[in-house]
């Protein structure tokens, strides 16, 4: 069976709520799931994944959560070709550079040569009904993507 190993960083508890619709999205398609905090995991172990997902905020102008940026330096060093990824994350429609970080993730996940298995999905602060359908998709494409 297929491994998808989550990560989050989550201040609010909103992007540990994405991460969760998107870890019980998976599990209905059949795929094993593991979903750690950033500041418990290192980046090695999606090494062992077929699946690579961060979930993260964006933090005041756009920037990186402090929790998550050894996390994303250590992401852009390795070698995970082969591998699917998605990147998910909350963000305030406030600010100009709404949910950024999801974005920098994806240029460090292009760095290690993984492979975009579904275009990104970016909440405005709290998850609603639209998001959950739009994250449960998000699962099936990451899952498609493996083949």
């Amino acid at each position: 069976m297929a491994l998808a190993k989550i990560v989050y960083a989550s201040l609010t508890g909103n992007t540990e709520e994405i991460a969760d619709v998107v870890a019980e999205a998976l599990e209905n398609l059949n795929i094993d799931v593991t979903v750690d905090e950033c500041t418990q995991v290192d980046a090695t172990e999606f090494e062992e994944a077929d699946i690579c997902v961060v979930a993260t905020y964006t933090y005041g102008d756009g920037e990186l959560p402090d929790e998550i940026v050894d996390f994303y330096e250590e992401l852009q060093e390795l070698d995970l070709a082969g591998k699917i990824y998605g990147v998910c994350g909350s963000g305030d429609t406030f600010y100009d550079d709404f949910a950024k970080s999801v974005d920098d993730f994806e240029q460090a996940f292009e760095k290690s040569g993984a492979t975009k298995g579904a275009d990104s999905i970016k909440v405005d602060l709290n998850v609603e009904a639209e998001d959950i359908d739009n994250l449960e998709d998000f699962a099936k494409k990451l899952v498609t993507a493996l083949g």
